[in-house]
């Protein structure tokens, strides 16, 4: 039998006259882990869609799944094929139990007279999660659990059958796009678990510090390419950024410096605020400065920007340079001088289906308008100057939002904030699920917005993005403010410690 599970030749894909793929060779070896990684865009969806059946190649190309020639673009033939997947979204429903959303797709067990088998389902739903190493009640609403018990949901479901060595290949794609360092460790003993069964990982993600923990090997695509598969032992960060965007970050970011210049002005003041989670939390941001807000899932990190921003229902008070913001009124909070980004930016922050001119100028519509109606013209002109200004690709301002790359449309969603010259800039998830080099770019773009007078709020997972871009980090933990930290301060250790609350609190 070949050493290989899946062995792809010559594939390519494409849209319009446009490749999205382009001859892309890929081969993924029995019982490895591989990773592929790319910038947003550069063909890694296309093909997982190919692999899910969701999309069908070009004439040309060939597959070999198992031995067995396969045949892309088929859902029915992957399954059968074992291939699995688990996509960033997760597909679970948020009011369900585990044990009804790993019944979605394959069905209910019954019992002798037809009906559910409750029991049945139980048992084995507490069997299959406790293989993955985890123990909690399978009634509980997945939207009650933590973000990495519902990502072992999702693999739980994808693996289902493994015991009769149905699955041969599973897709991660994006797995800890918004895991807190606690949970990515966690997930990652559950990715061992199941490769350790003889299961082949494709685990796709930005994160490279993820691809030298996990994987064995790293194939990378850009523009539709692939342009290389190395040993993860044979290589570096800073070879895998030069593949991967094909020159060094040093074009992109110059080095941070954590003394911003601060005016003596509050720009944003909290004053005892709580919302479901978060209690009584006090903070103030100059103008100019760049807080950052830690924490991992449930400690209240995660209602911040939502409750300043009033998408939540919250008590306490909050101010922009002094105007006190009323509670649960996005709109008073816009016209104060606040702009806000939130982390589900396709959900609650962008109209998908709208041209990316709409979608920056929204916010904001005033001087389109003449007696004649909307002034489609100068709208255009002034959206493809934010376009330009954050280097949207492609920059066509007439295109559709949901045609863009997960990077381009963060950049779209920032170009609406910023074109309304905030006063207080609150960025939940910055550069989730964006590539190396948009994240450099957005976080370029953020440092200007400070260095234009803004106070900015970031709330992030990611906590060397923290690092690289605050000048002070609030560490949230149970719900309360655990304490204030000056950034040049800390390192990587000693704030995941402070974030896992394992670490004395500060003086201050």
């Amino acid at each position: 039998m070949s050493d290989d599970v899946l062995v792809i030749r010559g594939v390519s894909k494409s849209f319009g006259g446009q490749k999205a793929l382009d001859d892309v060779d890929l081969t993924i070896g029995r019982g490895e882990i591989h990773a592929l990684v790319g910038q947003n865009g550069s063909g890694k969806s296309t093909i997982i869609k190919l692999l899910a059946g969701f999309h069908t190649p070009d004439p040309g190309g060939s597959v070999v799944l198992d031995g067995q020639p396969f045949e892309l673009g088929n859902a029915s033939a992957a399954l059968a094929g074992g291939l699995r997947f688990v996509h960033q979204d997760l597909a679970l429903v948020p009011a369900l139990g585990a044990i009804d959303n790993l019944a979605l797709g394959r069905g209910y067990r019954r019992g002798r007279l037809g009906g559910i088998s409750w029991r049945e389902e139980r048992q084995a739903g507490e069997r299959l999660l406790r293989t993955l190493g985890f123990d909690f009640d399978l009634s509980t609403p997945v939207n009650r659990l933590a973000a990495s018990q519902r990502t072992g949901i999702a693999i739980a479901r994808a693996i289902e059958g493994l015991e009769d060595s149905a699955p041969k290949v599973l897709v991660l794609d994006e797995p800890t796009a918004s895991l807190p360092v606690a949970e990515t460790e966690r997930l990652f003993e559950v990715i061992r678990r199941v490769n350790a069964a003889g299961v082949a990982i494709i685990y796709v993600s930005h994160r490279f510090g993820e691809i030298f923990q996990i994987a064995e090997r790293v194939t990378v695509l850009r523009n539709g390419r692939a342009v290389a598969t190395r040993n993860v032992r044979e290589i570096d960060s800073g070879e895998l950024t030069r593949l991967t965007i094909g020159r060094t970050l040093d074009a992109l970011e110059a080095a941070h410096s954590i003394a911003h210049q601060f005016t003596a002005g509050i720009a944003l003041a909290v004053k005892g605020i709580s919302g479901r989670a978060l209690q009584d939390l006090h903070l103030t941001v100059h103008s100019g400065e760049i807080l950052g807000i830690a924490g991992v899932t449930g400690s209240g990190r995660e209602e911040v920007v939502p409750l300043l921003s009033g998408a939540a229902p919250r008590t306490g008070e909050v101010e922009v340079e002094g105007q006190r913001i009323p509670a649960e009124q996005p709109p008073a909070a816009l016209a104060a001088g606040m702009a806000a980004v939130p982390a589900e930016r396709l959900a609650n922050a962008a109209f998908p289906d709208m041209s990316l001119r709409e979608n920056v100028t929204i916010a904001r519509l005033t001087g389109f308008f003449r007696a004649n109606g909307l002034q489609k013209k100068r709208e255009r002109v002034e959206a493809d100057r934010w376009l330009d200004r954050l280097g949207v690709v492609p920059r066509s301002s007439e295109a559709r939002l949901v045609t863009l790359s997960g990077g381009n449309q963060q950049k779209v969603v920032l170009a609406r904030a910023l074109r309304l010259q905030p006063r207080v800039l609150l960025v939940d998830e910055p550069t989730q699920g964006v590539d190396v080099g948009a994240k450099a770019e957005i976080h370029g773009v953020i440092e200007q917005s400070a260095r234009d007078g803004a106070g900015v709020v970031i709330a992030s997972t990611d906590l060397e993005e923290l690092l690289a871009l605050c000048d002070r980090i609030a560490v949230l933990a149970d719900g309360h403010l655990v304490g204030t930290y000056d950034a040049a301060a800390l390192d990587l250790r000693r704030l995941t410690d402070l974030v896992m609350d394992v670490a004395p609190s500060p003086d201050h």
